[in-house]
């Protein structure tokens, strides 16, 4: 888009300017105090709108940094991978890794495989005998119908 550019805002922002010059010197001419200057309307416009346009220009420089540092930061990154890669470092720090990792996963299936699940001996045995009460109960009903 052509009005997110830098090159479109300064035009811009120069039309303003010129546009103001030209009302403040119509103004003047016209022997006006400067009281009266900086309540007219289109003075206040062209002013405003000068502001605007500041206001995107910072925000375009400051795109533009931040993408000059991402760039930087990408090249960097960049050299520092081909330095390493030439040393062979990467691979190494790579291996360790993943050796930590399968220490890991071996330190959790152990613990798995020594600690059998607990299940409490005591509820299973209160669940069978009550299971027992129930069709006793029930046994003890249908005979006596």
């Amino acid at each position: 888009m052509g009005s997110k550019q830098k090159k479109t805002q300064m035009g811009r922002k120069e039309y303003f300017e010129r546009k103001l010059k030209e009302r403040l010197s119509l103004l003047s001419e016209k022997k006006s105090e400067p009281s009266q200057v900086d309540k007219d309307p289109r003075v206040k416009n062209l002013r405003g709108n000068i502001r605007a346009v500041d206001l995107r220009l910072k925000a375009i420089a400051k795109i533009e940094q931040r993408t000059a540092e991402l760039a930087k930061a990408k090249l960097e990154k960049a050299a520092a991978a081909l330095k390493v890669k030439e040393g062979g470092e990467v691979k190494e720090k790579e291996k360790e890794k993943k050796e930590k990792g399968k220490e890991k996963g071996k330190e959790k299936k152990e613990k798995k495989e020594k600690e059998p699940k607990k299940v409490p001996e005591e509820g299973k045995e209160q669940k069978k005998k009550e299971k027992k009460e129930k069709e006793g109960k029930e046994e003890k009903g249908s005979e006596s119908a």
